[in-house]
């Protein structure tokens, strides 16, 4: 804005902000639970491919009927609009975690999955909207490889884990953690976070979703058993007792999260801000296309949270399917889908308001355009940076106004909390050892 930094700087702080995003994305695979992810991907595929359609579609109703934008020049701001922020989405969840454990909650694994799957979509729009800049490559091969990739790397992933990676970890490796505690958690994760983004990098996927795949992969690789060396119900534990040690998200507490929070992870918003011309959005024309463009966008993202209460209704149907349908029955069912829809209405805006941050994958995308291509005019790259800068900003005020009211309702209800199956497994097992 006023030339203070030299550019050099600048790109620093961005180099810095985005090891920050990375280790925020890592630190989510780090906390994530593999059995709800799973449990819930099919309601992801569909909140996420809503997320993606619904800010194209209705860019197309404004820009293009209404500002008369050009075609190709309403997609790649649409497109720039459908991703979601999975380093705001992430810092939200870490946010969020003093009220209620949203990565231990349904809802939360189908927001982790939603921003997941976006942020790949995201990564082969803007490959799509780079060629369209004069790029002489394969188009299909542009568009498939990084859906190739993040396909392949999310499958294989958890199948090598399970059957190869997991068991010689468990029997090889897992012994002697307990010698040297956090100094042999550390350099493992580093190396097997440098794993994994230097392989997403060469497949041509986003290095986040490898951020994100290394953290899962950390987590699945410990024995579950109670007197595993990981299974510990503190960080002091694991640091004290001798046959113990620290779990990974320990390690990471111990090393990286307070540098993260304080140092990297505002240099990472930070340099969002890096790249947003300032002193150009304050024009009148700017202004108010750009107020108007970031309504509709924040309500192209808050009806993804609208499946929640739909889901949840052709659940209940289902259940009730083939029962009697004397009048009697069908009011107790009808009054059975009210109960199943009712409890869905606050995780549902939950996940709506945590969808609306767009922030680094927007804005990439936006620059492509507007750089690289001739499509992009000056008064649609302003329309679509106040969009992102504003649904950036009012997304996670939404989301910690209601959290901070109904945490209890969320965590407590059917898309919240749910037991992980190893602390079942331990809770069984104690009660066998005191008897």
């Amino acid at each position: 804005m006023a030339n203070i930094l030299q550019h050099i700087w600048q790109e620093t702080f961005i180099y810095l902000g985005y090891i920050g995003l990375i280790l925020i994305i890592f630190e989510g695979g780090l906390t994530s639970r593999l059995d709800l992810l799973r449990a819930n991907l099919s309601l992801s595929a569909v909140c996420a491919t809503t997320g993606v359609i619904l800010p194209i579609g209705l860019s197309y109703l404004l820009l293009y009927l209404g500002f008369g934008y050009g075609a190709v020049e309403t997609f790649i701001i649409g497109a720039a609009l459908s991703a979601t922020s999975l380093g705001t989405t992430f810092a939200v969840i870490s946010g969020a975690s003093q009220s209620v454990g949203l990565s231990q909650t349904r809802v939360g694994a189908v927001l982790v999955s939603a921003a997941v799957l976006d942020d790949v979509s995201g990564l082969v729009m803007s490959s799509v909207i780079h060629d369209l800049g004069g790029s002489t490559g394969n188009l299909g091969w542009l568009i498939g490889r990084p859906i190739l990739a993040s396909i392949l790397m999310a499958v294989l992933t958890p199948v090598l884990s399970k059957w190869v990676f997991a068991p010689v970890f468990r029997k090889f490796v897992e012994p002697h953690f307990h010698v040297f505690d956090h100094l042999f958690n550390i350099v493992f994760m580093i190396l097997v976070l440098s794993a994994f983004i230097s392989i997403a990098a060469y497949a041509g996927t986003s290095i986040l979703f490898g951020a994100f795949l290394a953290g899962s992969f950390l987590t699945y690789l410990p024995s579950r058993h109670p007197d595993g060396p990981f299974v510990v119900l503190s960080r002091e534990q694991g640091e004290k007792e001798k046959h113990k040690s620290p779990t990974f998200i320990h390690t990471f507490e111990y090393y990286c999260l307070d540098f993260q929070v304080y140092i990297l992870e505002p240099l990472f918003f930070a340099s969002i801000g890096f790249a947003i011309p300032f002193l150009d959005l304050w024009t009148g024309e700017a202004i108010w296309h750009g107020v108007v463009y970031t309504l509709l966008m924040m309500l192209g993202k808050f009806l993804v949270g609208i499946w929640l209460p739909v889901w949840a209704s052709c659940s209940s149907s289902k259940a009730n399917t083939g029962k009697s349908e004397l009048p009697s029955v069908e009011k107790a069912a009808d009054a059975g889908r009210a109960a199943k829809v009712k409890p869905s209405i606050y995780p549902g805006l939950l996940l709506g308001m945590a969808m609306v941050a767009r922030g680094e994958i927007g804005l990439l995308i936006v620059e492509i355009g507007y750089n690289n291509t001739p499509y992009v005019t000056q008064a649609g790259f302003l329309t679509a940076i106040w969009a992102i800068l504003l649904n950036t900003i009012l997304g996670p005020i939404a989301v910690g106004l209601l959290v901070k009211y109904k945490a209890d309702q969320i965590a407590h209800g059917d898309w919240g909390l749910v037991e992980a199956p190893d602390s079942a497994q331990a809770g069984k097992q104690e009660g066998t050892d005191k008897g």
